[in-house]
């Protein structure tokens, strides 16, 4: 069996840790002083671990859609910021809450959040996905501004607007 390949990282740290890049690379975090056959065995004793989450890895890039050009990017950002106001405004009044403030990011990994202080930021790339998934990252957003967790009452919330939530949640996998 051949050894596992892994890009190796030290630093200050105290223990070993393994993860899968989104470009499906072994990245292993390691001791300053910890010796590399020590490192080998580590990564060796996790071999199942890394074949199964490889290939979960591996499903989840071969869904991603292709990064967008510069220009899809840039219109893009033009619709969020003409489009998620709308439906924040919308939705405000519906509920009955008001945020302090609005804005768009390029966040990857969150399509919105709701800080302490009640101002929503929406990632530019929920223009990529249904106006019924907007819409609930809207009205989700929006229910945190009462409710700073997902608990029960979070999303009953949610569910008194959008009682298909869980279909709309569904279409941003």
């Amino acid at each position: 069996m051949e050894p596992v390949s892994y890009r190796l990282i030290r630093s200050g740290r105290r223990t070993v840790s393994l993860e899968i890049t989104r470009d499906l690379e072994i990245l292993v975090r390691a001791p300053q002083r910890m010796p590399k056959a020590q490192i080998d065995a580590f990564v060796e004793s996790r071999r199942s671990w890394l074949e199964i989450h490889m290939a979960k890895a591996r499903e989840r890039a071969a869904r991603t859609p292709p990064a967008p050009t510069e220009e899809e990017r840039e219109a893009c950002i033009r619709k969020a910021r003409e489009l998620i106001p709308r439906r924040v405004e919308h939705y405000s009044r519906i509920m009955g809450l008001t945020p302090a403030g609005i804005s768009i990011t390029g966040a990857e990994k969150r399509f919105g959040s709701c800080s302490g202080k009640n101002r929503l930021c929406f990632s530019w790339r929920l223009m990529l996905y249904p106006p019924e998934a907007v819409d609930y990252v809207v009205v989700h957003e929006l229910a945190h501004i009462r409710h700073k967790n997902h608990g029960r009452d979070f999303y009953a919330l949610v569910a008194s607007i959008l009682p298909d939530y869980r279909q709309r949640e569904a279409l941003l996998r």
